[in-house]
């Protein structure tokens, strides 16, 4: 784990499956994702992408 890596808040739901649910880590400027409870960011975005993201999430873009 690099000194970053340690400066990460994750946050994770309190009814977290962990097969199923995933983190959310803040560090200066990014935005990590990764699986629940595993050591590896899965995905790294930048604020404005992250928010971008939320707002997507939020208007129904990814609803099936």
């Amino acid at each position: 784990m690099t000194s970053e890596e340690r400066h990460v808040e994750w946050r994770v739901p309190s009814s977290c499956d962990s097969n199923t649910c995933v983190e959310v880590g803040m560090a200066d400027d990014e935005v990590r994702v990764r699986r629940a409870r595993t050591t590896e960011p899965v995905v790294v975005f930048s604020r404005a992408e992250w928010t971008a993201f939320l707002r997507s999430a939020k208007d129904g873009e990814f609803d099936l």
